[in-house]
């Protein structure tokens, strides 16, 4: 099977879970490997509604996404993924658009996105990537759930905030 498999990444823990399950899916698929890093300029940026691309913040803005995008594929596979054709991209729009831009009615295609922990405010402040993707994407869609050290950082992090000891035992009890 060819084709396409694209997957978003931001960099975070969850993004790099999906990543690697993108890895994976081309590899079994020997298809080619889109990443892609959507970006917007801060605050809407001037010319966020003209399409003004030439001003130096957008350049600035543009810039930075496409060195976040090379540090993200270096820290997942330290150079060239094996084993695939690699593209990367920076796209210009919200996270869900941009990936759903990318991809295309194919039979080939398939988007991987990570599924990560929605809190309340969360919720309420921005939508859901992988949410979005799924209702709108013209092709499969790979939903990946978040790795097992996700929930161990999140118990460690509500500790801190309630300000109770941690027990390093329990976390290498876990991961043994």
């Amino acid at each position: 099977m060819r084709g396409r498999v694209v997957v978003g990444v931001y960099g975070s823990l969850g993004s790099l879970t999906a990543l690697h399950a993108a890895h994976a899916e081309a590899r079994a698929r020997e298809a080619e490997l889109w990443v892609v890093l959507a970006w917007q300029p801060p605050l809407g940026g001037p010319g966020a509604r003209r399409g003004g691309g030439g001003t130096p913040l957008l350049t600035a803005s543009r810039d930075a996404a496409v060195e976040r995008l090379r540090e993200v594929l270096d820290t997942a596979f330290g150079g060239s993924p094996a084993g695939v054709t690699l593209a990367g991209l920076a796209v210009r729009g919200t996270p869900g658009a941009a990936l759903v831009g990318t991809v295309r009615d194919d039979p080939g295609d398939l988007l991987v996105v990570g599924t990560g922990p929605r809190r309340p405010l969360l919720r309420a402040l921005r939508p859901s990537v992988s949410r979005y993707c799924l209702a709108h994407a013209p092709c499969p869609v790979l939903a990946v759930p978040p790795g097992p050290l996700r929930a161990d950082l999140d118990a460690v992090r509500r500790r801190i905030v309630w300000r109770r000891p941690l027990n390093a035992g329990d976390l290498a009890r876990r991961a043994g």
